[in-house]
């Protein structure tokens, strides 16, 4: 039976099967529509910075072949082989997409999925309809992302645009050459390749075996798979990828003014000698120039003459000449506001949490349809149609809060949309939990899903200055999102780990923490205070862990 997933749920492969070698169909349909379905190879960065990690169509595999475009078989519009294992180690992500080719919308596709089969057994799937999205032309289907270990995610996320679009989204672009070259047709009578299943209703054809493909062809579908589209000319025509180009590019240089009349030409370019020309008289009253031996190159240690034209100087500009529209310090990657601002620009990715920079993160409402609680005051900005209420504790919740110190005044985010935490510069860091649970001061949590369960835990010890002597447990699959002041350090608990209780942030709930005083009567007969009186111990197996702040509340 395999596990149904829902939009943004998501699971580590190895809950699903033990294997490696893995088939992924995807089966999306519409009326009198065709569809370009694709894979995308993704840095750490989630960008495309290896073209040679785009299969699709005009590349139907990866150069070590652990992704590989099989075509329509058993049901499904297309399908992938990922050898997991044999992925590079540059790839920390696979996403799966699916774009119109020619006129129409995602509105109108019919009820499809993508499914993981492995060992000929489906062991996942993710159902979609149409009636998820609007006048989208493309999806992000679903998502292998490595996180410690290889997970599914079921993305589901529209996105407006083409494959061009697509493209730009994760850090490439499309040119089509001017002519195309026709695409090689397949021979009549071809045998089908032996990884691929046998076609629906048809006897299978005698095949040699193979030890690399046992026990990997999918199961036949319900349904015969679609007759193959025609090939429309976007598809016969090579697709470049390249990386993206900052808008807006480099001024070149203007040609340099000629020289007045009478006077010197201008210097040539270092290196090379000068265009033979006429010598011309000097002018009325003026002194002919003095002939000069050519200078040889400058020796170690000596400074380079100014470069000619063509070349940059130290601030990307011809000695004595400006280049039109470009102000004085302006970055070397181009001109005009955008350019300026290209590094600040919204990282958009198909995650339900997206940190911005190391001071903002963003989380889409429209990622698994579950409300987000954050500190009140916490947005900076949101798209699209957000809701925001208030978010009481509760009677019982207050009187907790106020006796234990850990009340959070928080606010409840619901909607379609976009929204952009922060708190005063702090540092955040989105913590994902899978069924786990984790220790947090009230203090230091920003923002989280609300279907983490969350309650007031008591450290076990005697009083600690400033009734820090609780904490917040959240425990439960989603993310929460921890604020620090500065860098945190994670250290490993053993068995003499102590740290002061205004600087912990964070610990694993499976560790003990006692605390521990330091004070002694003689120590405090003497003037003056070291400020350490009392720390908090932890102890825990391994594999427990501690975080602390640069900073004490």
């Amino acid at each position: 039976m395999p596990r149904e997933f829902q939009r943004g749920h998501k699971a580590r492969i190895s809950d699903l099967t033990a294997g490696t070698d893995l088939y992924v169909g995807v089966q999306i349909t519409a009326p009198g529509l065709t569809f370009d379905i694709s894979c995308f190879g993704l840095d750490a960065d989630e960008r495309l910075s290896d073209d040679r990690y785009f299969v699709f169509f005009n590349q139907p595999k990866s150069p070590e072949e652990s992704i590989q475009l099989l075509g329509s078989q058993a049901g499904d519009t297309e399908s992938f082989r990922i050898t997991l294992d044999r992925i590079p180690p540059q790839i920390r992500k696979l996403s799966f997409t699916a774009t119109l080719d020619g006129a129409g919308q995602m509105s109108q596709i019919n009820p499809g999925y993508l499914r993981i089969v492995a060992g000929g057994e489906e062991v996942a799937r993710y159902a979609f309809n149409g009636s998820e999205f609007t006048s989208e032309r493309a999806v992000m289907l679903g998502d292998f992302y490595l996180k410690d270990v290889w997970r599914f995610a079921a993305v589901g996320q529209g996105f407006d645009g083409g494959l061009d679009a697509l493209l730009k989204n994760f850090g490439g672009e499309v040119a089509e050459e001017e002519a195309p070259a026709a695409p090689q047709q397949p021979q009549a009578g071809a045998a089908a390749p032996s990884f691929a299943p046998p076609a629906f209703g048809a006897p299978p054809a005698p095949q040699q075996p193979q030890p690399a493909a046992q026990g990997f062809a999918p199961p036949p579908g319900a349904t015969p798979p679609p007759a193959p589209a025609p090939v429309s000319p976007v598809h016969a025509a090579p697709t470049i990828v390249a990386p993206l180009v900052p808008p807006g590019g480099q001024v070149p240089p203007p040609a340099p003014a000629p020289a007045p009349y009478g006077q010197p030409p201008q210097q040539q370019p270092y290196g090379q000698g000068p265009a033979p020309t006429a010598p011309m008289p000097p002018g009325y009253g003026q002194q002919p120039p003095v002939p000069q031996a050519p200078q040889a190159p400058p020796g170690y240690g000596q400074p380079t003459p100014p470069p000619g034209y063509g070349q940059q100087s130290p601030f990307g500009q011809v000695p004595g000449q400006q280049a039109y529209g470009v102000p004085q310090g302006a970055p070397q990657g181009g001109a005009g506001v955008a350019s300026a601002l290209q590094q600040f620009k919204e990282t958009p990715t198909g995650q339900r949490w997206t940190q911005q920079n190391r001071k903002m993160i963003r989380v889409d409402l429209g990622i698994g349809g579950q409300p987000v609680l954050a500190r009140q005051g916490s947005m900076v900005l949101y798209q699209g149609k957000v809701d925001f209420s208030y978010k009481g504790a509760g009677f019982a919740g207050r009187i907790v809060g106020n006796a234990t110190g850990q009340e959070m005044q928080l606010m409840r985010c619901t909607g379609q949309g976009q929204v952009f935490l922060a708190e005063n510069s702090t540092h955040v860091h989105p913590i994902e939990l899978q069924g786990d649970a984790i220790c947090v001061s009230a203090e230091n949590v920003l923002a989280f899903d609300e279907s983490l369960q969350y309650e007031v835990r008591r450290i076990e010890g005697h009083g600690i200055p400033g009734g820090a002597l609780f904490t917040m447990q959240f425990q439960g699959t989603g993310t929460i999102v921890v604020k620090t002041h500065g860098t945190p350090v994670v250290l490993p608990v053993t068995p003499t780990t102590f740290a002061d209780c205004n600087a912990v942030v964070a610990w694993s709930a499976a560790s003990q923490v006692v605390v521990s005083s330091q004070v002694r009567m003689r120590r405090n007969a003497y003037p003056g205070d070291t400020g350490e009186s009392v720390n908090l111990q932890f102890r825990g197996a391994p594999g427990n862990f501690i975080v602390v702040q640069p900073y004490e509340v």
